[in-house]
């Protein structure tokens, strides 16, 4: 049965990692967002990965030639747990599709918060987790202050992944 799954990319190469998949036979879906970048004095709107570094391939592994992922140009590995690939839970990337507008960009949908207030981790690694806002990094992504493995610790996630707790 197909599902997606996901790969580690190598810095900066997303973009290359999907060409060369594409090539394979595999459907990919990298979720992007704009951002404003100044370079040289101007300011330019461009798109960037939501999730940089990771891309989803819709693949079946019993079926597909999944090893071939890993030896893709621009992939490090396809995230599994032992020598088993890991599957995307179900609705995740229906989910972040049904963000996209025409042009395939996800617009943010942030809420205003403030410093300290409680916040949820909706979906994503962190899910369930409680964290305390702290500031957002631009328009699209807030960090949180987050309670793991004993200490505190900022992590960067997208603001629609996280609601008031």
């Amino acid at each position: 049965m197909k599902r997606w799954y996901v790969a580690h990319t190598r810095p900066k190469n997303e973009q290359r990692a999907i060409i060369n998949l594409q090539r394979q036979g595999f459907e990919v879906y990298m979720p992007r967002y704009l951002t404003q970048r100044r370079h040289a004095r101007r300011v330019e709107t461009v798109s960037h990965p939501l999730f940089p570094r990771y891309i989803f391939i819709w693949t079946d592994p019993k079926i597909d030639p999944w090893r071939s992922i890993n030896s893709t140009y621009g992939v490090l590995n396809i995230v599994a747990q032992g020598d088993t690939p890991q599957a995307v839970p179900e609705g995740i990337v229906d989910s972040l599709k049904s963000q996209e507008d025409a042009t395939g960009i996800i617009q943010p949908t942030c809420n205003i918060f403030h410093p300290g207030q409680r916040l949820e981790v909706l979906h994503g690694p962190m899910a369930m987790h409680i964290g305390y806002f702290k500031r957002m990094s631009d328009t699209e992504r807030v960090i949180l202050l987050l309670n793991l493995l004993g200490r505190q610790v900022n992590v960067t996630i997208p603001c629609g992944a996280v609601a008031a707790a």
